[in-house]
């Protein structure tokens, strides 16, 4: 079969893309704009396999997206291209309007017209698959998990523009019947993930002796799901999953954010050790507007349905995400000496 992934260059894509040449026998597209946070280091280790191919183009380009879609005819359109930091959309959310929502309605008017011209039999098989996240659904109080039928309630430009998205989506299956699955997720993290995001930033932050910023009191709880698990998951959702169906993806394990800074000190206080605890550089920094609480994501759909839970614990995969900083010394030296140096610097100098 033939994917097609937008975004594959990215964190959670590249990942994917990784997955798909690795563990099965498709054929990928990587499709990808090159913006700030797309990678072609992400790719390094497929970029000879036969079964792969990239593309630069930009989602909000029709007429570049009809065309590569016509040339490659896929199977599958996995569409993770998107503005993903919600700091930067608080800053500057008319980007997150323009590829998050209208580049979502590109790919899903080249994806109808697309499987509309197909012979019956690969029309029958074809997906549009959107991959999307639990932010669309505000922010939980102490109790409770978010569920597929859970209200949608976003908080961030980021998340809005998110939700936006999903609501296309499901009104191009509804409307035209274009075969669709959508997903949301809980936060990601492990190899290859930008520095701007909290994990690799403390991680980073830590090893050059440069304060670790906790917003508020560190109070907000997030559901940590490794990225390789997401991947995945994803594989499972397009393949198996239900036409118009939705999926969350989570990996059970919610954690303060406090506590989860202090456990990435206490990992790195046993790889590499110093005189003092790398907690001490625990520096609490102004709240971030509208920063909703809490997220924790019931899963227990996938796994009913398609037989998908997550493989690593926080610890397992916490570690696992250390060790890779810590052995890619390069990709990390190639990243931080880009724009993510200017924009940490701004956001907490």
């Amino acid at each position: 079969m033939k994917f097609i992934v937008t975004g594959g260059a990215g964190f959670i894509g590249s990942a994917l893309v990784r997955y798909l040449l690795k563990e099965t026998e498709h054929e990928v597209l990587c499709l990808d704009a090159l913006t700030y946070a797309g990678n072609l280091a992400n790719l390094k280790e497929v970029e000879g396999n036969s079964r792969y191919r990239f593309v630069q183009a930009d989602i909000k380009d029709e007429t570049g997206i009809r065309a590569i879609v016509t040339d490659f005819q896929p199977d599958y359109i996995m569409n993770l291209a998107a503005e993903s930091h919600v700091d930067r959309s608080i800053l500057g959310p008319l980007e997150f309007i323009q590829t998050n929502i209208i580049g979502t309605y590109v790919m899903l008017q080249v994806a109808l017209e697309y499987w509309q011209s197909l012979p019956e039999e690969k029309a029958a098989k074809f997906r549009y698959h959107q991959i999307s996240t639990d932010e669309v659904f505000g922010s939980l109080g102490a109790e409770g998990l978010f569920t597929e039928t859970t209200r949608y309630k976003p908080n961030s430009p980021y998340s809005a523009s998110k939700a936006s998205a999903d609501h296309l989506v499901r009104a191009w299956n509804k409307t035209y019947q274009l075969p669709t699955i959508l997903t949301n997720c809980s936060n990601n993290y492990g190899p290859y993930h930008f520095p701007e995001k909290l994990i690799p930033l403390v991680i980073l932050n830590a090893l050059n002796g440069k304060s670790l910023p906790i917003y508020g009191d560190g109070s907000q709880v997030r559901d940590w799901l490794y990225v390789d698990d997401h991947a995945r998951a994803l594989y499972l959702a397009v393949t198996k999953g239900t036409v118009g169906e939705s999926y969350n993806i989570g990996g059970n394990a919610e954690q303060r954010n406090i506590d989860l800074v202090r456990q990435i000190c206490a990992t790195l206080d046993e790889l590499v050790p110093q005189a003092q605890s790398y907690s001490e550089l625990i520096t609490f920094v102004k709240d971030r507007p509208g920063h909703d609480q809490r997220y924790a994501i019931d899963a227990s759909k996938i796994k009913r349905e398609l037989g998908w839970e997550p493989s690593e614990t926080i610890s397992t995969g916490l570690r696992k995400t250390v060790q890779w900083y810590l052995a890619n010394q390069d990709w990390v030296t190639q990243v931080t000496s880009g724009e993510y140096r200017n924009w940490v610097d701004k956001q907490y100098s």
